[in-house]
């Protein structure tokens, strides 16, 4: 069942006149094959293989293609294991600098809003979902430099919002990629959707920026919501953002279906 806040998110009259792209972002056709159940102990083994080389400090193409060629997998099954993974070293700086969620309490938020958001529209569209060697929610989407508002937008943006009106942040800020084609029509739909929901514009604000990493790595001060492994690995104070509302909404059946999660980690 699908629960009052998705409907919000669908039905309220800033949402109404807001056009969206017939597309999704759910799982490749492939993808019921590659990530079957039965497929986890194998994809969960590369991981070990691929974090010891990691943790010694091998290239990480080389050693992926070495571990890919090892277990036979498929170069989907290759990119999967990829972003799951990580060295010892990261597993231990990521873990001493990871806040559990009460943190966002009356704290300065800083979000990087394409790393957050797409994740939750893949939730939504039923893709294929990681769960890493980190702990960090992670998606099999990819934008190659575009990004078009799909039907899942919308009740991600609201979902999103919902949550963190929950938490009760102190002010929260969107960051988007300049560069990355319709970021200035998303921050819009995120700008109508914060006064739609009746919440301060002076403390929650949408930025498009050149390259949101370079800000976010600079935020040493606020909490940082990212899943990005440069970001996680610049001794900022995170948090697991995607993950988080993931658990939110489905305490509360957010959601239309279970999510197709994947647990690596």
């Amino acid at each position: 069942m699908v629960s009052d806040v998705v409907c919000l998110a669908l039905e309220s009259a800033y949402f109404a006149n807001m056009p969206t792209e017939r597309r999704h972002r759910g799982p490749h056709p492939d993808d019921p094959k590659l990530f079957a159940v039965e497929q986890e102990a194998l994809l969960r083994e590369a991981l070990v293989d691929l974090a010891w080389l990691w943790s010694r400090e091998y290239a990480h193409p080389s050693s992926t293609r070495l571990v890919g060629d090892r277990y036979q997998l498929t170069s989907r099954q290759r990119e999967a294991v990829g972003r799951s993974c990580c060295s010892d070293d990261a597993l231990i700086l990521r873990g001493k600098h990871r806040l559990p969620v009460k943190a966002i309490k009356g704290a300065e938020l800083v979000i990087d809003g394409f790393n957050v958001l797409v994740t939750l529209e893949v939730i939504f569209s039923r893709g294929v979902l990681l769960r890493g060697r980190d702990g960090c929610l992670r998606d099999m989407a990819s934008m190659h430099g575009g990004y078009r508002l799909i039907g899942e937008t919308l009740p991600a943006i609201g979902v999103m919002l919902h949550a963190l009106m929950f938490w009760r942040p102190k002010s929260v800020q969107f960051l988007f990629d300049q560069p990355v084609s319709n970021s200035g029509r998303l921050a819009s739909a995120i700008r109508e959707a914060i006064v739609g929901f009746g919440l301060p514009e002076a403390t929650w604000q949408v930025g498009v920026v050149p390259d949101p990493d370079v800000v976010l790595k600079e935020k040493t001060s606020s909490l940082v919501a990212s899943a990005d492994s440069a970001i996680l690995d610049s001794r900022n104070q995170w948090i697991n953002l995607a993950e988080e509302i993931l658990r939110w909404g489905l305490a509360r059946e957010v959601f239309p279906h279970d999510p197709w999660l994947m647990d690596l980690g």
